[in-house]
């Protein structure tokens, strides 16, 4: 799985580190990162929560 967050579209709300603290922490500029590929399920809930959508989820190929 790849996570992934578009910093393009975050606006750094911060939902999906309250929701996935291992997966996700606010950077210095105010935007959400990736952490940890570890979570799926986590992640995309996160994905689900997301109110600009800036959050992806893929199976590795």
């Amino acid at each position: 799985m790849s996570i992934k967050v578009n910093n393009d579209l975050c606006i750094g709300c911060g939902t999906c580190e309250a929701l996935c603290p291992a997966v996700f922490k606010m950077n210095a500029e105010g935007k959400a990162e990736v952490i940890s590929q570890t979570d799926e399920a986590c992640a995309k809930t996160a994905v689900e929560s997301c109110p600009t959508q800036a959050i992806e989820v893929h199976p590795v190929k």
